[in-house]
């Protein structure tokens, strides 16, 4: 299999130039693409006039390109509906990757052997924004990479995309179909950011980078068409600066002008190529092409730049995050702990639950920004409730809330379907709570797939066959089998597991729960120390049940404290209902570390004689 990463160490990849001002440059007529019904379908010239895709794929490759790209962005039945040719989707996909392959191997040499990307663009629907449905959109893109797999193509690029939603079904068709095939090819996923610095959806490179990394099957992340090189630059210095994964770009030749209704791109051949030494040598960008307005002159260009040396050295400063549509936020931040709004829950928000069971869903969105406001950088949400359609509950809820909420969510259900319901209508990145041993691996066994076909972090709650672990070793030891589990059968990194730790009330007066707020600091303590890359996190509030609203706030904030010392990176609370150790007065603090350390004082009682 084409090793993406190994190759680009060596020597910057050259992708091919722009396949529309290549093929407008022919003069080509109504007649050409098969009639005026069809005038303007691209892919259809690959059944209508095939030696005008031949000529493209020739020119580029005469120019130097080591990839050239299929005439077939837009040979999904979805787009193909628009022509009336949705049947030929298959077809057409793998006869278009055919004729590439064909004319690559004409010039493919030991030396410098010659690639062929399938090129899939974005369709003209944003499932984000209700277009289309996500199994709707997968199934259409996986019709199109199956003729493409099975016409010869070495490799996936999925391109010019605007809507996270909308790659997430391109990498899940990709899953499907690799599975399917028992066989792999690289795949590179390029997102366009428009002349306002986002993706069309208001995505910011961040998010857009933080939503795909976990993607294993993702070989290369970068950026292509919207903008010239100079309007890329702070972007791409981002992706080359952040991101884990070889970076690709390729570029416009400079922004468009509308000349008499035609678009008209005056970047010249030398220009491009000042931009990308720049990228390539100094940013370290390792897969390089021209998107619309290029030329094989423009890659001629591209092709010397590449043969002059490797690309730049890169230091990368990656941190776990997850993400909204909008933007990303990391796992732990300085101070920490990162807060987790509590309140779009129906099993602890009395208002919620009420929102819920009158489908009031536009009002649970006003929750969900009120916890926002109140400071919270992520929020809960779980809508199950006895007797209702908890899938139905949380299609509404969470469609509304992709687009309308600008922090990322954690999704919270006990019920797997619920889980990837929610998944399958979330763009950005999520965690998914939760995974525990209660029944073995039967729930790992479930949700970890998900997590991994969705690129979900996920939390883990210390429990298992025993029940809930109530000493720091046994939480520990618990902690320790189900990292074993996740990382080397379930294929998830440590870095995308959040510990829970649990903990009981101290509140009952019970006195084996005594030391329940120090085993549950300690066992933070042993899980950071021995896995670094691994997050925790607490519900915080369960430490104070059962007290008035005011010791409650106390002793949770108290708590909290003790556990951030401990290493604990996430927490979630009513971030309004947390208070500084400085705010809390000096006999209150020093009552609720008694009752969290359990450091009671015995008096000696003198008996009579």
């Amino acid at each position: 299999m084409l090793d993406l990463k190994k190759i680009t160490l060596e020597r910057p990849l050259v992708f091919d130039g722009a396949t529309g001002t290549n093929l407008q440059s022919q003069n080509l007529t109504v007649d050409d693409f098969g009639g005026e019904h069809l005038a303007g379908c691209n892919e259809y010239l690959i059944r209508s006039k095939p030696s005008a895709v031949e000529r493209v794929h020739a020119d580029y490759l005469a120019a130097g390109a080591d990839i050239i790209e299929t005439d077939t962005f837009g040979s999904s039945s979805i787009v193909l509906a628009e022509y009336d040719l949705q049947t030929l989707a298959y077809e057409l996909s793998k006869e278009g990757a055919a004729i590439a392959k064909r004319i690559a191997a004409q010039f493919s040499t030991k030396e410098k052997p010659r690639f062929v990307a399938g090129s899939i663009g974005p369709t003209t629907k944003l499932p984000s924004l209700g277009h289309i449905a996500f199994d709707a959109m997968r199934d259409s893109f996986y019709e199109q990479m199956a003729g493409l797999f099975d016409g010869g193509a070495d490799l996936f690029i999925i391109e010019t995309c605007q809507d996270l939603l909308q790659i997430k079904a391109a990498l899940a068709a990709a899953q499907d179909l690799f599975r399917d095939k028992r066989a792999k090819i690289p795949v590179i996923t390029s997102v366009t950011i428009e002349t306002m610095g986002t993706m069309l959806m208001g995505t910011e490179i961040g998010a857009a980078l933080t939503a795909l990394e976990p993607f294993d099957i993702i070989s290369a992340i970068g950026m292509n068409c919207a903008t010239g090189p100079k309007e890329m630059e702070e972007n791409v210095r981002y992706l080359t600066q952040t991101s884990p994964k070889p970076v690709f770009c390729m570029p416009n030749a400079g922004l468009p002008e509308n000349i008499g209704g035609v678009a008209h791109y005056h970047l010249s051949p030398e220009e491009l190529e000042r931009y990308m030494q720049h990228f390539v040598s100094d940013l370290g960008v390792s897969i390089i092409g021209g998107c619309c307005g290029t030329t094989k002159e423009h890659i001629k260009r591209l092709s010397d730049l590449a043969d002059r040396g490797r690309p730049g050295q890169r230091a990368i400063d990656w941190t776990s995050s997850v993400a909204s549509i909008y933007s990303s936020v990391p796992m732990h931040v300085e101070p920490a702990p990162v807060i987790i709004g509590e309140r779009c829950n129906t099993n602890g928000s009395k208002k919620f639950r009420e929102l819920i069971l009158a489908e009031d869903y536009d009002t649970c969105v006003s929750m969900a920004k009120e916890q926002i406001k109140e400071g919270s950088h992520m929020l809960d949400l779980c809508v199950a409730y006895v007797g209702r359609d908890e899938i139905r509950d949380m299609r509404e809820v969470i469609t509304r809330m992709n687009t309308a909420v600008t922090v990322p969510l954690v999704i919270d259900s006990t019920e797997y379907p619920v889980i990837e319901e929610a998944l399958k209508h979330y763009a950005g990145r999520a965690i998914v709570n939760s995974i525990n041993l209660e029944d073995g691996e039967e729930r790992m066994a479930h949700v970890l797939p998900l997590c991994k076909k969705y690129g979900a972090a996920v939390i883990a709650l210390t429990i298992d066959e025993d029940g809930m672990a109530k000493t720091r070793e046994k939480k520990f030891e618990i902690a320790e089998r189900m990292i074993d589990l996740s990382v080397h059968k379930y294929g998830m990194r440590e870095e995308d597991l959040i510990f829970d730790t649990l903990t009981f009330t101290l509140g009952s007066g019970d006195e084996e729960f005594r030391k329940a707020g120090t085993e549950t600091i300690e066992a933070i303590r042993l899980i950071k120390q021995a896995h670094p890359l691994c997050k925790t996190i607490l519900g915080v509030s369960n430490i104070s049940f059962g007290l008035n609203p005011h010791s409650r706030h106390v002793l949770n904030s108290v708590f909290l404290h003790y556990a951030i010392e401990a290493g604990l990176d996430m927490a979630i609370v009513h971030a309004a209902k947390i208070m500084p150790l400085h705010k809390i007065d000096e006999r209150g603090r020093a009552l609720a570390k008694q009752i969290v350390f359990d450091e009671r004082v015995f008096e000696s009682v003198a008996v009579a004689a």
